[in-house]
């Protein structure tokens, strides 16, 4: 669990003196943390009651083609660039914006697998 209401420190350094404590809704939860592997989603209940799919493992990608339109499911092979995190592509986690190499070639995700649990990319030229 973590809480992400208001920091109790102003920019300045200073405190805030607290005129309530922490709330249900500020709860968050821990990053996914995506890898590559034999698929496995966990769901989540967010709130308000809604459910989330968390995509823990992910080996599949659907990869779009602009130029051609297509739309196929690839193996994902590897993460090469990951601009949120330089550690990120050494442990191959997959984060939106990753750039992966599969099959058909390197195509940069555009979902976001541990909020969505599916993984879309579309491929580079």
């Amino acid at each position: 669990m973590q809480w992400q209401g208001r920091s109790v420190r102003k920019s300045t350094g200073g405190r805030y003196s607290p005129s309530r404590g922490k709330r249900r809704r500020e709860i968050g939860s821990a990053p996914a943390e995506t890898h590559i592997g034999i698929d496995r989603r966990k769901i989540s209940r967010t709130y308000g009651g809604n459910n989330k799919v968390r995509a823990l493992r992910c080996e599949y990608a659907a990869i779009s083609n602009v130029k051609t339109g297509e739309t196929k499911k690839v193996k994902i092979e590897t993460v090469e660039e990951n601009a949120a995190n330089p550690n990120y592509v050494r442990r191959n986690l997959l984060t939106r914006g990753a750039i992966i190499r599969t099959e058909l070639g390197r195509a940069r995700i555009t979902s976001r697998p541990g909020q969505h649990g599916v993984i879309n990319a579309v491929l580079i030229e």
